[in-house]
């Protein structure tokens, strides 16, 4: 195994992508982590979860250090760093072009003052850092092979070879731009057409700005909310829509721990939430395009729906471990690949059915084959929904019967009754509202403690959970309703923690997930949090918790998918969707802009 390395905090990483694949740059301008050609394949550069042995490209000054300052070109995901150095200041330009005939990262160094001397080095480890490639010096460029990879190294630097690892050295003084373009390509295809740097940028920075423009969104947190936007665009896969929740595997719930998860893949319940954050900001296509991979890939026997699956609508993720990888910061093990996708989550069914009709109401086109998928997922529901689940929180644990999984169901029954009743479709609206109103009651006899005040975790818990926080979101309970209120105070009471709200206790009724240990907040249910104060009518505070999130972002706007409120770090895979969606749509809720077609499941607060 290799050693511990020394990879910067998590919010020190700025993003790069194409909408196929996503790199990690540090503020020391070292990119650390990047899966080529997919955000699903191994990584090329791994340090990010081992040490330098397993892969890193570093561009910067000779002396070291991090960066003075970095910031995103406007609305792009160009992403500039900058140093002040005793000989001179220097910008390094970061991109990754919209994917043509292959895969680049360009790197852009530009002298602003003085002369600086600079280092490049590079050192690919494919297959997560275990495999060294072959590397020649061929036509003025670098090529390293093995296997099924390859990558091409182009410069006018000067290069050379030393311990496995490429160097240059040269300097800039003021008005110097000096490029350097890595491309990748499957090893038994021919040599891809090098890209030209400063084309590529321009290219780069007009795909960004063109699409940025169907933004619609106007409120209070305009800055923030375009940010959260870019970056949910660039965890798109462009080729089917897909969305992953993560550009990473690994990074840890908690610095040391093991809950460690591999995140990139799409998970269904995510579709309802992110629908409403792109359709709620003027991005219909990509809206659709999510909803299109959503049929592709629940198509087939209900029964065999997953919780998640590829970008492009693989169902077997089987997970191992990278043993060669000692973990981010030690926290081991490495997993590639995630069990969960195996699990009975009841909540998954009610999440499609009432992201599908979200999608209708919002007047994206369906076909019959839409209406029939929702009619089988249906079926299945009828049959299964009294069934215990490991629910939403994919809890390794027993199953229980999750009082979420259950309020999702009913949603999912009551968004086909509205679909048969508001838009004429064929189908047994009594049989499904009946059954809607045995769930409805089934939970509220058994999943409510009234000398608490509050809904529980599952039937029997002395616990609460954070996704209790969503029942009146989907319409189950009104906002006003005392036991609603009731659960809003037990959640604060009992996950509010240093300002922020875990997911549930990990402790609560010996130890729910199966799992050691602890984790830090989770940032989206912490949004949801904030949704309900304002929903109850604490709009002050709502306002003050959001803008409490907002001062987690990095420096360049992203954020994780949890925070560690000891250590004062963010923790988890990053960026992750699930964080900026519950941006988007919480400073939507806060701001008032709800579109006029959003009336039904997940309006938010009203």
């Amino acid at each position: 195994m290799q050693g511990v390395g020394l990879a910067l905090r998590i919010e020190d990483y700025g993003l790069l992508g194409d909408t196929q694949t996503a790199a990690l740059v540090g503020r020391d301008g070292s990119i650390d982590w990047l899966c080529l050609p997919r955000f699903d394949s191994p990584a090329c550069f791994a340090s990010l979860l081992g040490d330098e042995h397993a892969g890193f490209w570093r561009l910067a000054p000779a002396s070291g250090g991090t960066c003075t300052r970095r910031r995103y070109r406007e609305d792009t995901l160009v992403l500039e760093s900058e140093w002040e150095t005793p000989e001179g200041a220097v910008r390094l330009i970061d991109f990754m072009p919209p994917r043509g005939e292959a895969a680049d990262v360009v790197r852009i160094v530009e002298g602003l003052g003085g002369r600086v001397p600079m280092r490049m080095a590079l050192r690919l480890r494919f297959d997560y850092g275990r495999i060294v490639p072959w590397v020649r010096h061929r036509d003025g460029e670098r090529n390293a092979i093995a296997g099924p990879d390859a990558a091409w190294l182009n410069t006018p630097v000067e290069l050379h070879g030393r311990d496995l690892t490429t160097y240059g050295d040269f300097t800039v003084s003021a008005g110097d731009r000096v490029p350097f373009v890595l491309t990748y390509k499957p090893s038994h295809e021919p040599r891809p057409k090098a890209v030209e740097a400063e084309r590529a940028l321009r290219d780069t920075e007009l795909f960004w700005s063109e699409w940025m423009r169907g933004c619609d969104y106007e409120g209070r947190w305009n800055a923030a909310v375009r940010r959260s936007l870019i970056t949910l665009k660039a965890l798109t896969y462009a080729p089917t829509g897909g969305i992953v929740a993560a550009a990473t595997t690994s990074l840890p719930e908690r610095l040391g721990g093991s809950r460690n998860w591999d995140y990139r893949f799409c998970w269904l319940r995510d579709a309802t939430f992110t629908l409403q954050a792109l359709l709620g900001t003027g991005f219909a296509a990509e809206a659709k395009a999510w909803r299109e991979w959503l049929l592709r890939a629940v198509a087939g026997d209900p029964s065999s729906l997953q919780i998640m699956y590829g970008i492009d609508g693989t169902r077997r993720l089987p997970e191992f471990t990278v043993d060669w990888l000692a973990g981010y910061e030690g926290s081991s093990p490495v997993r590639i690949g995630n069990a969960a996708s195996g699990q009975f989550q009841l909540d998954t069914w009610g999440e499609v059915l009432e992201g599908l009709h979200l999608a209708r109401l919002a007047g994206i086109e369906a076909d019959d084959d839409a209406w029939d998928v929702q009619r089988a997922l249906m079926d299945f529901l009828e049959g299964h929904w009294s069934d215990p689940d490991n629910s939403l929180w994919e809890v390794r644990g027993p199953r229980r019967h999750f009082v979420h999984s259950k309020v999702l169901a009913w949603a999912g029954a009551k968004s086909a009754v509205r679909a048969v009743e508001r838009f004429g479709l064929d189908g047994p609206a009594d049989r499904w509202r009946a059954l809607s109103e045995r769930i409805h009651a089934d939970v509220c006899e058994h999943g409510y403690d009234a000398d608490r005040g509050t809904f529980t975790q599952f039937y029997g818990s002395r616990g609460v959970d954070a996704a209790l926080l969503l029942i009146p979101q989907v319409g189950f309970l009104p906002w006003d309703d005392p036991r609603v209120v009731g659960t809003v105070d037990a959640v604060r009471r009992e996950l509010y923690r240093d300002g922020f709200v875990l997911r549930y206790d990990t402790e609560a009724d010996g130890g729910v997930d199966g799992l050691p240990g602890a984790e830090g907040a989770f940032l989206a249910c912490t949004f949801w949090f904030a949704d309900a104060l304002h929903g109850i009518g604490r709009t002050e505070q709502a306002t003050e918790l959001f803008e409490r999130l907002l001062d987690l972002r990095n420096d360049v706007g992203l954020l994780s998918e949890e925070y560690d409120t000891a250590a004062g770090r963010q923790v988890g895979n990053t960026p992750q969707a699930y964080s900026h969606v519950g941006l988007v749509n919480t400073a939507r809720h806060l701001s008032g802009t709800r579109p006029a077609w959003q009336r039904g499941p997940r309006s938010g607060p009203r």
